[in-house]
């Protein structure tokens, strides 16, 4: 007869959850050296930005910089790649020579759209098992993760 496992203690728990944190990390960083290196990839930045230019359409790069919580000068950085992908143009508004509006191409629509796909069909089939009380414990974890990670 096998012995009664020792019941799982929070430490435990948290113990698990911050190795979980660090294995999501370190996948970040991997997604953001393939969107690098590979043409087409987008970084999980990459598509918050061109998600961010769907839903409101041209913001200046300080918008988008809050919008995306990114520093200016990420997000110029990060205009830049968008630019050079063909997904996003930068236009002067008329009367204005000091700003630059970002804008979204048709061409970042259509990959946005893709991204978020083949994003949502890949999170439906990893977690087809949870119901959408634990996907909404999911979410909750993930943004506390994430005002920690703004705390350290």
């Amino acid at each position: 007869m096998p012995e009664p496992q020792p019941a799982r203690t929070r430490d435990h728990a948290l113990d698990d959850l911050t190795r979980a944190a660090y294995s999501l990390s370190a996948a970040d960083s991997r997604l953001r050296g393939r969107a690098t290196r590979t043409p087409g990839a987008l970084s999980l930045t990459h598509a918050r930005a061109l998600r961010v230019l769907v839903e409101t359409g041209p913001l200046s790069i300080g918008q988008l910089a809050a919008a995306t919580e990114t520093t200016g000068a990420a997000t110029t950085q990060l205009v830049n790649g968008l630019v050079a992908a063909g997904y996003v143009t930068r236009e002067r508004p008329t009367g204005d020579k000091r700003s630059v509006l970002v804008t979204l191409t048709d061409a970042g629509r259509r990959r946005h759209h893709e991204r978020h796909a083949v994003l949502t069909q890949a999170l439906d089939a990893a977690l087809a098992h949870h119901d959408a009380a634990r996907l909404d414990i999911a979410t909750d974890v993930l943004r506390q993760l994430a005002a920690v990670y703004d705390q350290l």
